[in-house]
């Protein structure tokens, strides 16, 4: 299919890409990696009146690491994501997602800011995000404001960016010593969307784990921290957490819910091995 017709204009700055967005008063959408957006067009689940690019834009992308914090422009793609020596000391969890993001001709084009303003609820950054505690800086009309990305995420594909804003950087604590990472998902086929995927952080000592973030992704219509899990994770038990696993998924096309609920405990499974060491 084709898309239906839209004019398009190439933001010169992140303020000029707001004024195109008001100006259009909810008809806009920004271009950045375009790689669900040119679907969702061409399938016309999308009809904007203007396409407002950003790719021109300058200083929406890099990675920088100061002062224990990594800072990743809205506009980095997946692949300097995927090949960054900073993001693999500093952030391993992100390291751990990027090969299973669709395909490298995907990962060549698009952008973590896309992909975190899509929210689609089975991708993997978004969990990620949430797992890290990050931040989400967003400018609009009203100024500059940030937010946490356990808040930002509202629902199916909806977040906290209004009409007007653009997304300009995402920012989390730098993995230090004692502090681990885990990481896992399953599809049908690799690049696929996962059934089921989970992202964890916590600290460690030996097989002890402490302040355990569990984030879920494929299972609800954003990504879902198992705060009774993670207590029984912390508590040291794998079994009981999977006992306590307060997840409650909808059936779709990848899977019935009861097999989500079961690919859920298979996951965690392989994760706690993650970070007690084991895998």
């Amino acid at each position: 299919m084709k898309p239906a017709a839209f004019a398009y204009a190439k933001a010169r700055s992140v303020d000029d890409a707001i004024r195109l967005l008001g100006d259009h008063k909810g008809e806009a959408k920004l271009l950045a990696g375009g790689q669900s957006l040119i679907a969702t067009l061409n399938m016309r689940l999308s009809h904007p009146s203007l396409l407002v690019d950003i790719n021109g834009v300058a200083g929406l992308d890099g990675i920088s690491v100061e002062n224990g914090t990594v800072e990743i422009g809205a506009m980095t793609r997946h692949v300097t994501l995927e090949r960054s020596s900073d993001i693999a000391k500093h952030a391993p969890l992100i390291a751990r997602a990027m090969p299973h993001i669709a395909h490298p001709a995907i990962r060549n084009r698009g952008t973590i800011g896309g992909s975190v303003a899509y929210a689609d609820p089975a991708a993997e950054l978004p969990a990620c995000l949430v797992a890290l505690d990050a931040e989400v800086d967003i400018a609009g009309k009203g100024g500059k404001r940030t937010v946490k990305a356990g808040d930002f995420f509202k629902g199916l594909f909806e977040t906290a960016l209004g009409m007007h804003d653009v997304l300009t950087a995402v920012r989390f604590p730098a993995t230090g010593a004692g502090t681990r990472v885990g990481f896992a998902e399953l599809a049908r086929r690799h690049g696929d969307y996962a059934m089921v995927g989970l992202a964890a952080v916590a600290k460690g000592s030996g097989k002890s784990l402490s302040d355990v973030r569990l984030v879920y992704f494929g299972v609800g219509a954003m990504p879902v921290r198992v705060r009774k899990a993670e207590a029984a994770l912390a508590g040291g038990s794998v079994d009981d957490a999977i006992k306590a696993l307060d997840l409650d998924p909808q059936s779709d096309i990848q899977a019935t819910a009861d097999v989500k609920k079961h690919l859920a405990g298979v996951l965690l499974r392989r994760v706690a091995a993650q970070l007690m060491g084991d895998a």
